[in-house]
């Protein structure tokens, strides 16, 4: 272990061999996974994932002090006063508070974890992100791929075979070794985007990695990852390559250049202008609304209902929420939606559970991440960006911000707090060819 740096990106590849030791351990059918939350949601917990888990918490709260320790003994400057101020107020006005004077309070040491590991995150430096980094891009691949051995011997157990509503009639839906397809998307696009910003030093690694990826992404088929990942593949191009394609489309001598852009545009807005005239757009939409899955997009696939109780709970107490237990088996019990097991949307969820004040420390603190990801988008290679434009996009139907514990949705979350607090402290480096391609603008 290096004193400069510790062993904080252990923590990393641990959080995801919990998850995936769960799931290997819990007998489950992938393809039964809503009939069996309904009937029992608490499922049952091996003994080895209990203990597992057990330590995995300990190395979480070591690894967190250790660095929060040495930062203070080694009298390092703050990367980002505003983002550690940011972060301690959301996580009091949205854990703490509710815990305490929301409608239904309670406390429990397992809220202390997200305090613990992101006020770490939020100190990183740039050595420790590229640990960081690597071992969560390591980690990922290392979790789908594991994700794809277990199909030959217990394919339900990672396989949804009833899955009808895909754009691939009759392929299975991917959920590997995670708690649901549309999350195995969501560590698909993560691990992408890390091998991208970070490849490996051997091609052939690397290839092999994007295809395994790639593979991964396309069989769970979740459309929201597959959107997520376009857009923040866009972003990284965009800030990789925008200023360079700029300057050869205004540069005289790339004249051919700028004409296959200029053709391709008109090409593309012909396209689409033939689609609107030619192709009975009203009349396929009408069709499609009429259709059972149109039906579920107007209602957003049952969320409008979940939205309406959210809204009650708020206004049952609009200043702190329902408290921490919002969602649990008994709330989802007493409304009669057993896989209600959130509000579907960060917003939502958060003005439900901790209310008003914790509403306005949503707003804020997105806000905060914002501006800070487009400020450090040229030093961080448009990873900053790219994992704020995926919690985004995610924040729209999940909860991937929610801090009552560790679990799937804060491994993203984390990844953008290094990664901003380490550009916070790191301007504009000369480092060796490998980083200098992995974080810099391509050339």
């Amino acid at each position: 272990m290096s004193r400069s740096t510790g062993f904080l990106h252990w923590v990393f590849p641990a959080m995801l061999a919990l998850i995936a030791l769960t799931f290997l351990l819990s007998g489950r059918d992938l393809s039964q996974m809503f009939t069996d939350t309904a009937m029992n949601s608490a499922g049952f917990l091996h003994p080895a994932v209990i203990w597992s888990q057990r330590a995995v918490s300990l190395l979480l709260l070591a690894a967190a002090a250790e660095r929060i320790v040495s930062h203070i003994m080694m009298r390092k400057p703050m990367p980002s006063l505003t983002l550690a101020l940011t972060f301690v107020a959301y996580w009091i006005c949205t854990v703490a508070a509710p815990a305490v004077f929301g409608s239904h309070p309670q406390l429990a040491h397992e809220y202390l974890y997200t305090l613990a590991i992101g006020f770490a995150a939020v100190i990183s430096t740039s050595a420790e992100r590229e640990k960081i980094l690597d071992a969560s891009r390591n980690g990922l691949f290392l979790f789908m791929l594991a994700g794809l051995v277990v199909i030959p011997f217990q394919p339900e157990l990672v396989l949804d075979t009833g899955y009808r509503q895909g754009l691939m009639p009759g392929v299975p839906r991917l959920g590997g070794l995670a708690s649901h397809p549309v999350a195995m998307g969501m560590f698909a696009q993560v691990a992408l985007l890390l091998l991208w910003c970070r490849p490996f030093q051997r091609r052939w690694l690397t290839r092999l990695s994007w295809v395994l990826g790639l593979g991964v992404l396309f069989m769970a088929q979740s459309k929201t990852a597959w959107i997520a990942f376009i857009a923040c593949s866009a972003c990284l191009l965009l800030v990789r390559n925008g200023p360079n394609l700029w300057r050869r489309l205004g540069d005289p001598r790339q004249g051919a250049f700028g004409i296959a852009v200029c053709l391709g545009v008109m090409f593309a807005a012909a396209g689409m202008l033939g689609l609107v005239l030619l192709g009975n757009l009203e009349g396929q939409l009408s069709d499609f609304f009429d259709s059972a899955q149109g039906a579920q997009l107007m209602s957003m696939t049952g969320r409008d209902q979940i939205w309406a109780i959210a809204i009650e709970e708020w206004q049952a107490n609009r200043l702190f929420g329902y408290g921490p237990n919002l969602w649990d088996d008994d709330f989802r019990a007493s409304i009669g939606m057993p896989n209600a097991t959130n509000a579907h949307n960060q917003f939502m969820d958060t003005l439900a559970r901790s209310g008003s004040v914790g509403a306005v420390a949503l707003v804020v603190y997105a806000a905060v991440l914002l501006v800070l990801s487009v400020r450090h988008a040229k030093a961080s290679g448009g990873l900053s960006i790219a994992l704020f434009l995926a919690l985004a996009l995610r924040s729209i139907s999940e909860v991937p911000l929610l801090l009552f514990g560790y679990g799937t949705e804060l491994f993203t979350h984390l990844l953008l707090l290094v990664t901003l607090a380490s550009a916070g402290v790191a301007r504009v480096e000369v480092m060796p060819a490998r980083s200098r391609a992995a974080y810099g603008p391509a050339s």
